[in-house]
């Protein structure tokens, strides 16, 4: 693994998850000392079916989830733009078939700036899943049926816009050979 798009990471990308992360932060903090003895922990499609304790891990739990994806998102988001694309390799070069090439390193930088829109879109869909787990207003069980869907869209938003970048760069693979 080296050349590749190397040195042209997104980090205007990471810099808005790192926002999404500090905000979900300090929103949790602040609305921590206010919340119920039982917080909300997991929501199906009519709203809150799980109760838990509240305690730090519990109502901390959506911004450690983040900031592990977020470190994941990033890495694997590396990783990418390292990875030699198919348009660089030497004519008969032996590679490893574990790794799916990006076919030019356009599309390796594409590809990972979808990667950290997709992490961004996992940060704001769980500060959806915040504004039901961190409401200080007693709630029931069939809370408003727009938590889930605005909780999964930008999840997939940053999916369609992976799966995008990859159609694309195959695509443009394909051309140039």
């Amino acid at each position: 693994m080296g050349g590749g798009a190397n040195g042209r990471f997104p980090w205007g990308w990471l810099a808005a998850g790192l926002v999404i992360l500090a905000g979900l932060t300090v929103w949790g903090v602040v609305a921590y000392p206010d919340l119920p003895d039982r917080v909300p922990q997991h929501m199906g499609s009519g709203g809150v079916d799980e109760w838990a304790d509240k305690t730090v891990g519990s109502v901390f739990l959506p911004v450690f989830v983040y900031a592990g994806t977020l470190a994941v998102m990033a890495a694997t988001t590396v990783l990418t733009l390292r990875v030699r694309p198919t348009s660089e390799l030497a004519p008969g070069e032996q590679v490893s078939s574990l790794i799916n090439r990006p076919s030019t390193p356009a599309g390796a930088l594409l590809l990972a700036r979808a990667q950290m829109l997709l992490a961004c879109g996992v940060g704001a869909g769980l500060a959806g899943a915040c504004t039901a787990m961190w409401s200080t207003t007693p709630q029931k069980d069939a809370d408003s049926p727009w938590t889930l869907p605005l909780t999964l869209a930008p999840i997939a938003l940053g999916t369609f816009a992976v799966l995008g970048a990859a159609l694309k760069d195959k695509s443009t693979g394909r051309k140039t050979t």
